[in-house]
């Protein structure tokens, strides 16, 4: 059975796993009087083409389709030191098998032959869907593109659903290698015109050199839907109308009479190669991720959860995970699980994770992000060690086999820090856990620093705000997608003896929140100074966050409102909503003196905050009373006395 699963592996991975295998399937020839180097990436024949004085940095250009039309341009280049290379995966029209074949022969060319990082694409007509495609999935690996007389829409050409005449077999092949319905086909939204953000960010600069009158691929349905969309996401592109060219080849065809244009265009854009610094020196493995890819490949089932503050919460990178997981395994069930909250750190993390992670069912693989949460909420280093340690326990109880990614947020926090030759303290106790526990990480903190040391971007035209840009989302998915990568080739070549590495279950610190969850505001014993509120709204203009709004809430605006809160375990804390009137509190534990705390915060003058406040994380372990009351005093901003407390927090 094992042998059976194992083939089945390489059968379907295939393309994703030939790129070290390559190297054995060289021979030589001639093109256009330069060397001529063959590679095989599986069945599929390639080559690149070597100048006789390759320039520094080995920039090169990838033509995507017909390379035998239109060489002009290449000829141009290969003179002036560029390097010309070609992968045959013609019929696929660029779908997820093709760009498993151009990343296996782009590994090969860049990370054995030493090729620079960003290649120039070239592509003719269809060759747009492949040059395009991968572009969007990899905008940071490339300089410039080319496109003639492109298809950028599929369903215009061969679909014929426009404009266009079509082409009826083409479009039967199109639908079989994507294996797509003819309603999956026209419905799909993910062609070369669409989702455009990435590789705009990137100013990927595009240059379409188009017949004016096309009737194959129309330009209104192609080039002109492109042009307008793409700029209007801040992308630079260009266009060249044709208007020779036979009439009997509907102006998809014509003749190249500005050949060294074009060739400048490809020098300028790609030449002086840009030093970039690679993503895997952002990564650690450690024990890598064997489980989800086992529970992946094998049972064909995944759950992946996703638990961080609004960085993880907002569209960006998260979706860009969910989709390259969804195209990398296509025969697996994915579920998702959406667990961020914006302003949350690792200790709400940890003691909202039975609720929100873990009472979804068995997780196989939790990726995890409090970094830039712990340093904007002012968290202590030693209470984000007792809580990362807590959801790392508390997830391995509840699942031994769950693999854990802890990714590390870039902010201007932390830059000042590397500046100042300083390690943030929360990438720290991030890499501290994770080393203990055999975790992987990213310091993607770090990345970014270092390249903007190395002048790649810049942090207030591109990145722009802790809350990255497209630019900075496209950044942190790449990352990711390395890692992912490099795990799941460790995890192939590992084979029939792959084991699962037992996680060290001693623990850091004895008073890590390692069974942490929510404790019910009807447990506590009040006076007629709170109300219970079964559906909260606010009754003024602040804002609210999601799950944290239309919920029950006991409130109190009165001071000397007092409650009491008997509980069982080793900590105890409240979840307020706090609001432009939140007030003071003082609490007791087990009549010890009163401790008094400001509910308000520097946000809460637009928003009502969901914000944990931990009272005690040091108590032995037994029962407990909490006695908490409203004081009279309050925030010299606040305007207002308020209480609001959405749950109590215990660890047991």
């Amino acid at each position: 059975m094992l042998k059976i699963c194992l083939l089945f592996i390489l059968f379907i991975f295939a393309p994703f796993l030939l790129a070290a295998q390559s190297a054995n399937h060289t021979q030589q020839g001639q093109w256009r009087g330069y060397k001529q180097v063959f590679i095989d990436v599986g069945k599929h024949k390639g080559y690149y083409v070597q100048p006789q004085k390759p320039l520094p940095g080995n920039p090169w250009v990838w033509r995507a389709s017909f390379p035998e039309w239109h060489t002009e341009i290449d000829s141009i280049l290969l003179k002036r030191g560029f390097f010309i290379a070609y992968i045959n995966v013609d019929d696929q029209y660029g779908s997820p098998y093709a760009m498993g074949i151009w990343d296996a022969f782009y590994a090969r060319l860049v990370n054995s032959l030493h090729l620079a990082a960003r290649p120039a694409l070239e592509a003719v007509s269809r060759g747009t869907l492949y040059a395009m495609t991968w572009a969007k999935r990899n905008p940071d690996k490339v300089s410039c593109i080319y496109n003639e007389t492109p298809v950028y829409d599929f369903k215009s050409w061969p679909g014929g659903k426009g404009k266009g005449p079509g082409d009826s077999t083409a479009w039967r092949q199109l639908k079989a290698v994507y294996h797509f319905t003819e309603e999956q086909a026209i419905a799909y939204n993910d062609n070369p015109v669409d989702h455009l953000e990435g590789l705009a960010s990137f100013k990927v600069p595009v240059l379409n050199v188009i017949g004016i009158h096309d009737q194959l691929a129309p330009r209104e349905e192609n080039t002109d839907l492109f042009v307008q969309r793409y700029t209007n996401l801040g992308g630079p592109t260009l266009v060249y109308p044709v208007t020779e060219g036979p009439q009997e080849l509907q102006g998809h065809h014509f003749p190249i009479k500005h050949s060294g244009t074009y060739a400048d265009f490809i020098f300028t854009s790609s030449y002086p190669v840009k030093s970039v610094l690679s993503y895997n020196r952002y990564f650690t493995l450690r024990n890598s991720l064997n489980h989800f890819y086992e529970a992946a490949i094998g049972a064909k089932k995944a759950n992946v959860a996703f638990m961080g503050g609004s960085i993880t919460y907002n569209p960006g990178w998260r979706e860009k995970v969910c989709a390259y997981l969804r195209e990398r395994f296509p025969e697996t069930q994915f579920r998702f699980i959406a667990a961020g909250i914006p302003s949350l750190g690792s200790l709400p993390h940890a003691f909202r994770l039975k609720k929100d992670v873990l009472d979804s069912g068995k997780v196989d693989l939790l990726v995890l992000e409090a970094a830039v949460n712990d340093r904007v909420n002012r968290t202590d280093s030693l209470t984000q060690v007792r809580s990362l340690e807590g959801i790392i326990r508390h997830t391995r109880h509840s699942n031994p086999l769950t693999d854990i990614l802890l990714l590390e947020f870039a902010d201007p926090y932390k830059n000042n820090d590397y500046n100042k030759g300083v390690t943030p303290v929360e990438i720290i106790n991030h890499e501290l856990v994770a080393a203990h526990y055999g975790l992987p990480s990213i310091n993607l903190s770090r990345e970014v620093y270092d390249k903007l040391k190395n002048r790649e971007f810049s942090w207030e035209d591109d990145f722009k705000d802790l809350h990255p840009s497209a630019f900075g989302q496209e950044l942190y998915f790449q990352t990711i997608k390395s890692l992912l990568e490099t795990s799941f080739e460790e995890w192939v070549s590992l084979g029939t003896s792959r084991t699962k590495a037992s996680a060290p279950w001693r623990i850091m610190n004895a008073s890590s929140f390692n069974n942490g969850n929510y404790y019910s505001i009807k447990n506590a014993r009040y006076d007629s100074g709170w109300q219970m509120n079964e559906n909260w709204v606010p009754n003024d203009q602040a804002g609210t966050r999601d799950g944290f709004v239309n919920i029950p809430v006991l409130g109190a605006v009165t001071p000397g409102a007092s409650l009491k809160l008997p509980f069982h375990g080793t900590a105890i804390g409240v979840v307020v909503l706090s609001g432009p009137d939140a007030g003071i509190i003082s609490y007791s534990i087990d009549n010890k003196p009163f401790t008094t705390v400001d509910l308000y915060t520097e946000w809460s003058g637009g928003l009502h905050l969901p914000w944990f406040v931990l009272l005690d994380g040091n108590l032995e372990r037994g029962k407990h009373v909490l006695t908490l009351k409203v004081n009279e005093a309050k925030n010299i901003n606040s305007r207002g006395t308020s209480c609001r407390i959405v749950n109590f927090f215990k660890n047991d």
